[in-house]
Parts: structure tokens; C-alpha cells; sequence
């Protein structure tokens, strides 16, 4: 029997999940909310299949996930999250063949597809990722990867360690409105969680080493 390990911290989402796992046989469930649980349940079962949202796991990068497929090479993994940017995406498949990319607006039938192939230790692309990276990059694209002086502002802010709604408070906007900037800055840096985009700020001088209490 092969075991999954579902890597979230959405009751939602693992709920969902879980029901999907419930219809296949051949296969148990486990579930960890944080890194040190993941590394516990794969010293048991090296041979699992992670499903992991990358964006919100506590993973501080890259590095983190390529040590987890040095550690546990049997293992594979599925990055199940609702944006990754292009250069993230490149440098995963370029980093592992056990590791599969699915994003939220898959498809059932893409979902369940990539559960086979994890299964099978084959590698599953969705099409989303897939069109993504087949896409070329123009000028216009890099263009638009400056950040406008707001998100400046607000990534200053998410790297002092401000939540949304905090920063929409003090802006006097909408949580809507500054959830959506920060989507629009992690997209531009080519980031996908708050570490990734601190670690920018603190390497722009955006925001100082003795500020930072994250």
C-alpha cells in the first residue's frame, strides 16, 4: 500500500483531499501541518507521495524542498498551490524528475490524473503549468516585473511583518485591493511565499536586517 502525505495547513483543502485519496485503492492518508511533521512521517515511509502547498507550507524556499528530495530520493512529491511564478517553476523541473506541479484551477480529471502518475513515480505537469512553460517571455513581460511605489510600500510592510488586513487598515483600503497587490508583487519577483519576498527586501535595503522580527 502506498502512503500520501498531505502537506497543508487548510482544513478545507485537506477535507477535499482526502475524499479525492478515499475513492483510490491502494493507498493510505496521513497528515502534517508543518516541515519538522513532514520529515517525521517520511523517515517512517521514505517511499510517500507528498502532496504539499508550496505557497503556504512553512518552507523558507528552494532549498528546503531540494533537500527533501536529497533526503528521501524514493519519494515524490506533488506542489499543489494556487500561483507559482515561472522562475520557480522552471528551476523545479530542472531539479528533480519525482517532483509534479498542479495548480488550484486544475481540472478534476487533472487532479486525478496526477495522483496516478505520483503513484507510478512519474512525473504529472499540468496543463496551466505546462502552457506556462511553453510561453515565451517578452520584452514587455520583464518590463512589468518593476514594482510600482505601492508595492514598495506594502512589501515593506509584509517584510516588518504586517498581516493584509493590517496593511489595508493603515492604507485605508480594501483587504480585496491589498491581498491583490501582494499577488501582483510575488508574481513580478518571481516569488511564492513571505520568506521568499522578505529576503528580497531585505537584499533591495527595503527594509533593515534589525527591523526584521519575523
Amino acid at each position: 500500500m502506498r502512503n500520501i502525505i498531505i502537506a497543508d495547513n487548510q482544513d478545507i483543502t485537506r477535507a477535499g483531499i482526502t475524499y479525492l485519496l478515499s475513492q483510490i485503492d491502494g493507498c493510505s492518508c496521513q497528515m502534517v501541518t508543518d516541515k519538522s511533521g513532514l520529515i517525521a512521517q517520511l523517515k517512517e515511509q521514505p517511499e510517500s507521495v507528498i502532496i504539499v502547498d508550496y505557497t503556504l507550507f512553512d518552507f523558507v524556499g528552494e532549498t528546503d524542498l531540494q533537500i527533501i528530495t536529497l533526503r528521501f530520493p524514493r519519494a515524490h512529491i506533488i506542489l499543489w498551490s494556487e500561483d507559482l511564478s515561472l522562475e520557480f517553476i522552471q528551476s523545479v523541473v530542472n531539479m528533480d524528475n519525482k517532483i509534479s506541479i498542479l495548480l488550484k484551477d486544475a481540472r478534476m480529471s487533472e487532479i486525478q490524473q496526477c495522483i496516478e502518475y505520483a503513484l507510478r513515480g512519474e512525473r504529472y505537469l499540468c496543463q496551466h503549468v505546462t502552457e506556462m512553460l511553453l510561453t515565451p517571455i517578452s520584452a514587455a513581460d520583464k518590463e512589468s516585473t518593476k514594482l510600482t511605489k505601492t508595492e514598495t510600500e506594502i512589501l515593506k510592510d509584509i517584510a516588518l511583518g504586517m498581516t493584509t488586513r493590517e496593511i489595508a487598515e493603515k492604507r485605508f483600503s480594501s483587504f480585496h485591493t491589498v491581498n491583490t497587490h501582494r499577488k501582483n508583487i510575488f508574481r513580478k519577483l518571481g516569488v511564492n511565499n513571505v520568506y521568499e519576498a522578505i529576503r528580497y527586501a531585505m537584499r533591495m535595503g527595503l527594509v533593515d536586517a534589525a527591523e526584521y522580527y519575523i
